[in-house]
């Protein structure tokens, strides 16, 4: 694990922040991720993830203002990089060389984490066959019984 455990939430995660429910508060006292947002990195792909959702469930108000003042407070991570193309173009080969076939936005975000050194923060398994090569990972277990 990287020093200091620098996270880059997955778009499930600030997902999960944004409903503020059971598994959102159990995350962020976990991870304390709301009183360390602001060193908190996203993908730009997360933005566009989480702004498509949240039209496609018809979030209101409330919830799109809080999406709007969380994502101002993170620390946002562009994909036009060296670096990070050159880790997408390796992952997403890596992958399809071991039989994984990944969501295109999964390889941005995994790309992200790869060269920004930062520690993948995810409830999603898509990342697992990454971890401890390309990433670091922590996976959240949706189904963990203390959420």
């Amino acid at each position: 694990m990287i020093a200091q455990d620098l996270y880059l939430l997955d778009t499930n995660v600030v997902v999960e922040l944004i409903r503020g429910n059971r598994r959102g508060k159990y995350i962020d006292e976990k991870f304390k991720l709301l009183r360390s947002i602001d060193t908190l990195h996203i993908s730009v792909v997360t933005i566009g993830e989480t702004l498509a959702l949240a039209r496609s469930l018809g979030w209101g108000k409330e919830k799109s203002e809080a999406l709007k003042s969380i994502l101002r407070r993170l620390i946002i991570l562009d994909i036009n990089n060296d670096e990070i193309l050159n880790a997408y173009a390796s992952i997403d080969h890596y992958s399809l060389r071991s039989g994984v076939r990944m969501g295109k936005n999964d390889v941005w975000i995994a790309a992200t984490a790869h060269a920004s050194e930062t520690v993948l923060l995810t409830s999603d398994r898509d990342f697992d066959h990454l971890d401890g090569k390309w990433i670091d990972r922590v996976w959240i277990d949706p189904d963990d019984r203390a959420i």
